[in-house]
């Protein structure tokens, strides 16, 4: 694959590295390249959009993806916990269950005309899997999936003022849910996620700002992954659903690149790079390996290993169901964020479709 040295992009306003040896060298020097702009909103905020969430007392402090200082470490190794191998291997049989019951769904609504993978299968089990895994019961899984998606594009997309409205009010009323959380946590902390963050001793703010991220790409990406790896092997037969989970998140990751700013003038790849210049990494799609898609380092995705368990098992669950389907759409809508990239949904049909029929 052709070398292509880092370069400022000026649609973007940032500097683009691509090559993974240098995203690599990037994301190992957090001192030098900062994560401070990791979860700031890539389109500015309207001023309305603002007042909404000032109205909620939205924050996110500096706590996980967007923590340099000190306080990182135990925030993480908290968090850590909850995503041991251990624990994670305790979910397979969750996993597998929730996966194969709507897959059985779909196979029974395949009878009426075509079917969303996206919506009926790969949606809502990384959720589940998510909440069983930090303690957290009866909350509204279709809410959440709702505040995930608006909250990913409100922070990480193009919106226009009436849709950065829209979505500011998303977010607030799911930072809204959060504080009645960590309320409810500070009279009476539990074993959960909330819980374990109270006793470290962290602010509400800090709290809901973990719990606000730690909830949206514990699952939203996951589900991402899954949408991404069905469209891949539809009309297949997957022998082997690891292979095709490590090509996706080679080539295709739904997580395809993450921000970092120089803390002062750097040179990458032989390249200078001004101080104070945000940087957009490619961590998918250039040559590098699977695991540069979840991050190197001390900002590494917790939830890697519970990725790439439910991707696989999605496949397993859904392999006989994929060789004998067609896809309805030759290119689907997509998921097109600066940091999130994925189909929208992946319509199947047990037929032949108009397409199939010209191919032939």
């Amino acid at each position: 694959m052709t070398h292509c040295p880092a370069r400022y992009d000026e649609a973007l306003g940032m500097w683009v590295i691509d090559e993974p040896d240098e995203v690599r060298e990037v994301l190992l020097d957090p001192g030098t390249f900062r994560p401070d702009n990791a979860v700031v909103a890539h389109t500015a905020l309207s001023v309305k959009a603002l007042r909404v969430l000032q109205g909620a007392g939205f924050a996110l402090p500096p706590t996980l993806a967007n923590n340099a200082g000190a306080s990182h470490r135990p925030i993480r190794a908290a968090v850590a916990r909850f995503f041991s191998p251990a624990r994670v291997a305790a979910v397979e049989p969750l996993t597998r269950r929730l996966v194969s019951e709507r897959v059985a769904t779909a196979q029974a609504l395949l009878e009426d005309g075509p079917v969303d993978l996206v919506e009926v299968v790969a949606a809502e089990p990384p959720a589940v899997v998510l909440l069983h895994l930090l303690g957290l019961r009866d909350v509204d899984v279709p809410a959440l999936k709702a505040w995930g998606r608006e909250s990913l594009e409100l922070f990480w997309g193009w919106p226009d003022e009436d849709r950065q409205l829209e979505l500011a009010h998303s977010a607030a009323e799911f930072y809204n849910w959060l504080r009645k959380q960590v309320k409810a946590s500070r009279r009476l902390p539990g074993d959960d996620l909330f819980g374990v963050l109270v006793r470290l001793g962290l602010s509400d703010e800090e709290v809901c700002a973990v719990a606000y991220f730690l909830l949206i790409a514990g699952q939203e990406t996951t589900t991402q992954l899954i949408s991404t790896a069905f469209q891949k092997t539809l009309g297949r037969v997957v022998d082997n659903p690891t292979e095709v989970v490590e090509e996706v998140l080679r080539e295709a990751s739904s997580v395809p690149t993450w921000r970092r700013v120089t803390a002062g003038p750097a040179v990458v790849g032989g390249v200078e790079v001004p101080g104070g210049a945000p940087l957009l990494l490619g961590l998918s799609g250039h040559g590098g390996p699977a695991d540069l898609a979840f991050g190197l380092g001390v900002h590494r995705c917790l939830g890697a290993g519970l990725a790439r368990l439910e991707a696989r098992v999605a496949l397993e669950c859904a392999a006989s169901l994929l060789s004998v389907v067609r896809a309805v759409e030759a290119e689907p809508p997509m998921i097109e964020l600066l940091s999130f990239r994925a189909p929208a949904r992946v319509l199947i049909t047990a037929e032949l479709t108009c397409t199939d029929t010209l191919d032939k």
